[in-house]
């Protein structure tokens, strides 16, 4: 078991969650993942992450599968213009890779928002650490597990 894996596996048992990890091959998109666990892709918690431009730290948006992140929404939530986050910025706040960012297990505290059309669901999925597992989760949890201010910051127009 890779080390972001045991990690994320901590993270759940620390939390009393009951860690129902899954190894799908590869899920490095939300279809990819919901086609893997068999639910609708709204239940697929994203974790996306921006480069806060003023005090280069990472905010991370947890995102229903199907929705993406409004820029200007976005910025106004965080405060501060966002930009992309490098992959070294990514490892280094929350010691994920892209592609298996999970919303638990960061290496350091992290500002974070969550889409409210996850908590119309009884339970959503996440990744679990790396591209290749998932794990399940109440929707209820979500916040209390992530300290995540549950904000409108999507559309269906375009992926920031």
């Amino acid at each position: 078991m890779s080390k972001s894996l045991k990690r994320v596996k901590a993270a759940l048992e620390a939390a009393g969650v009951e860690v129902d990890l899954r190894e799908v091959g590869q899920a490095r998109t939300a279809a990819e993942a919901a086609d893997a666990v068999g639910c609708h892709i709204d239940q697929i918690a994203k974790s996306i992450i921006f480069r806060g431009e003023d005090s280069g730290q990472a905010v991370l948006f947890l995102t229903a599968g199907g929705n993406r992140v409004c820029s200007d929404k976005a910025t106004a939530l965080a405060g501060e213009p966002l930009g992309k986050a490098d992959a070294k910025l990514i490892r280094a706040q929350t010691g994920f890779a892209i592609g298996g960012v999970a919303p638990v297990g960061h290496l350091n505290p992290i500002r974070a928002f969550a889409d409210p059309r996850l908590l119309e669901f009884d339970l959503i999925w996440a990744a679990a650490g790396t591209p290749r597992h998932v794990f399940a989760l109440k929707s209820s949890d979500l916040q209390q597990m992530t300290g995540a201010q549950v904000s409108d910051f999507t559309s269906q127009s375009k992926l920031m």
